[in-house]
């Protein structure tokens, strides 16, 4: 049974139609990566199925369960905003509070606090904490309770690459130990790094949904390519003339120092080398690259923000 079932949900704000119709369920013990551009409704989406934005339209359940949208919440932990606790308050001291509005979990703070590698800091005041540790605090108090289900808006979002690899591991450790992770970024190398599946969504519409491992290997279905081949040599234009004629080469882009080459699955790099060696031509250069989400983001939704 799906975590999160999604039907048709659409959301207005006057004119604008911040989310279109989108429909997608989560499977049970994933990282479910919600992926678009900015402003293309990721976090309205979350706000909608924590009920802290009303919808339109379409409908949301969590795990078939039939409770109430509010005692659902309180079975999730959630990281929807930045970090907002008491400056001059320990880890420690905020958790309680954050246990106490939440009505659980006041006998996790020093397990959880060890889960976010913060026991050591447990008695610093929040304001002596890097922006990385704040941000894995917040995850602490999302993780009071033992929730099964966890929902975090952009969580690496204006961390350092320091703050973001902490925050990285950390969400692979909580899948590793059986906990759903659904989360929105727009970070496409970190969702590839740590998600399991993914939809993307573009200016309100949801342009594909599937894991990540099918959306890389068969290319979604928007396109049949999922190989991208560069290579070099003394010659670009005589390369490129020749490789232009090669079947199952089916786009050449040339950067500074290369040729980069989308092309069917069924094209090797050693056919590539081959074919150029033929025509007297010594390639200097030749890589094969599985194809980056990043590359198959651009191909599905464009290269323009939605802002």
């Amino acid at each position: 049974m799906a975590v999160l079932s999604i039907n048709n949900l659409t959301k207005n704000y006057r004119k604008v139609k911040a989310l279109d119709n989108v429909s997608f369920s989560v499977p049970p013990k994933t990282v479910f990566g919600i992926l678009g551009p900015n402003g293309s409704g990721k976090t309205t989406l979350l706000g909608i199925v924590m009920d802290v934005i009303k919808a339109s339209g379409g409908t949301y359940s969590w795990a078939g369960n039939g409770l109430a949208p509010n005692d659902v919440r309180k079975t999730i932990g959630t990281l929807l905003e930045t970090p907002n606790f008491y400056h001059y308050l320990s880890a420690e001291k905020n958790l309680k509070i954050a246990a106490m509005i939440k009505g659980r979990g006041e006998g996790d703070i020093e397990k959880v606090l060890k889960m976010v590698n913060l026991y050591d800091r447990r008695t610093s005041k929040f304001n002596t904490y890097s922006l990385g540790m704040k941000q894995r605090l917040a995850i602490a108090s999302a993780l009071l309770g033992d929730p099964d289900i966890l929902v975090f808006d952009e969580p690496t979002n204006g961390l350092d690459p320091a703050g973001i690899a902490e925050i990285r591991e950390l969400i692979k450790e909580l899948y590793k130990a059986g906990k759903t992770i659904i989360m929105a970024s727009h970070i496409l190398d970190e969702v590839e790094k740590v998600c399991t599946h993914v939809a993307i969504i573009q200016k309100g519409v949801l342009k594909t949904v599937g894991s990540v491992a099918e959306l890389m290997n068969t290319g979604g279905v928007d396109t049949v390519t999922n190989v991208l081949i560069e290579i070099s040599a003394a010659d670009k234009n005589a390369v490129k003339n020749i490789l232009q004629q090669y079947d199952g080469v089916l786009s050449i882009t040339e950067t500074e120092n290369d040729l980069q080459l989308i092309c069917a699955e069924s094209v090797t790099g050693e056919a590539i080398n081959r074919m150029c060696f033929e025509k007297g031509i010594v390639l200097n250069k030749l890589n094969v690259k599985r194809k980056s989400l990043e590359t198959r983001f651009l191909e599905i939704t464009g290269k323009q923000s939605d802002k």
